[in-house]
């Protein structure tokens, strides 16, 4: 038999090092069982869910910040191999798959529970105050827009600094880019408590709304799930065929067999970088652009991010009843195309950017991060399908890019 000491270690184990989406299974679980046989214990999960809460709603704007900021520091310059023609690829397809997820949400439109008493939001009337809003938030003061949690203010800045970095010393990059990793090292940390965040979370739902409250989840999941598909399946193959002129399902189907399967269950896109390096090398591809097109797609092209930015930000919209045209709408998946190629690396990352695009909405960061705590409940197979779409759609486009450029030879 194990002493009681060597449980208690394995104990701690699982629970520092053990596998997150089996801590948020187990959470979720017990979250449902302990709203339906001890109603009464509501407010005191509640209040592990608030605390998950405000600790994202702390870290969000300084990671949004440093990531940004890091990224287009270190951007090296003089790149060519074919490089500017991965990168519009790339863009185009998080734009796009951001505006299919606006058409879906249209269609299929989700809410979800939130928690608004004492939380006043301030909806715009429609695109030119958006606009206007979005210019006010931008001249903001860099401080004031950290305090505030103004994310337009946030990206704004992180730009200008991050581009005005570029032509500084390397000291001064390496520090931005230590500053950016401890900042994230810090949102793993905070990710580590995410199954006992659910656990409260899920039980104050429940104990308050019934199991009725897990069918937006389900709804929400669908309509996620469904926009990857369709992504992956028909608007990746449109634009390689655009491209290529020729049957793109051959090489759909293959970097789907041998990078979307991994990168699923790895849910990095930044560990699954050797499988779709090796997967290049055995379609001998041009290694001068794969070797660079990898690692950035791993960290700028980030479709399935964008879908998942979109759907929860007009969740929230639905549920609060603010009216959206389509400008706005359309000026969202801009918003969602510029968050996605800022998500983090850490597993949740494009979560933590909803905010961002909330704000767009007049959306306060009160409310927010109630929706990123959402999007954490469902994130067990969101972040899955995310991650293998978003690293599949690497190497789809490093091929693609590699094979016209043999074409025109």
């Amino acid at each position: 038999m194990s002493s009681p000491t060597k449980q208690s270690n394995r104990l701690l184990h699982f629970l520092l090092h053990g596998s997150l989406v089996v801590q948020i299974l187990i959470a979720l679980v017990a979250g449902i069982a302990l709203a339906l046989l001890v109603p009464e214990s509501t407010p005191s999960t509640a209040i592990l869910g608030n605390l998950f809460i405000t600790a994202l709603k702390s870290i969000a704007p300084i990671l949004v910040f440093f990531l940004v900021m890091s990224a287009i520091a270190n951007h090296q310059q003089g790149r060519q191999s074919h490089m500017g023609a991965v990168i519009g690829l790339y863009l185009l397809g998080t734009f796009l798959a951001g505006l299919l997820a606006v058409l879906v949400s249209f269609v299929f439109p989700s809410q979800l529970t939130l928690v608004t008493e004492e939380i006043v939001v301030n909806p715009p009337s429609g695109i030119a105050e958006v606009l206007l809003t979005l210019l006010s938030s931008v001249v903001d003061n860099p401080v004031s827009a950290l305090l505030n949690a103004n994310y337009m203010g946030i990206l704004a800045w992180a730009i200008v600094l991050g581009l005005a970095l570029r032509n500084g010393n390397q000291s001064s990059k390496a520090m931005v880019t230590d500053i950016s990793a401890g900042v994230s090292m810090i949102v793993r940390i905070v990710i580590r408590f995410a199954p006992l965040g659910i656990f409260g979370l899920v039980g104050a739902s429940i104990g308050e709304s019934g199991l009725d409250s897990l069918k937006q989840y389900v709804h929400i999941l669908a309509v996620l799930v469904s926009c990857m598909v369709v992504v992956a399946l028909v608007l990746n193959p449109l634009i390689v065929w655009f491209k290529l002129r020729r049957n793109p399902y051959p090489l759909v189907f293959t970097v789907l067999r041998d990078s979307a399967i991994t990168a699923f269950f790895t849910r990095s896109s930044a560990a699954n970088i050797p499988v779709n390096m090796a997967l290049c090398e055995r379609l001998k591809l041009n290694k001068d652009t794969y070797a660079v097109s990898i690692p950035l797609g791993a960290t700028i092209n980030m479709g399935g991010a964008a879908i998942t930015i979109t759907i929860l930000t007009l969740a929230a919209v639905n549920t609060l009843g603010i009216d959206v045209d389509i400008p706005t709408a359309l000026l969202l998946s801009i918003v969602a195309a510029v968050c996605a190629c800022g998500a983090s690396g850490v597993a949740g990352g494009s979560l933590l950017l909803i905010p961002l695009a909330c704000s767009l909405f007049g959306i306060p960061n009160e409310i927010a991060v109630q929706v990123v705590g959402a999007g954490f409940i469902i994130g067990v197979l969101q972040d899955s399908f995310e991650t293998a779409l978003n690293s599949s759609t690497d190497v789809l486009f490093t091929a693609t890019v590699s094979m016209s450029a043999e074409q025109s030879a």
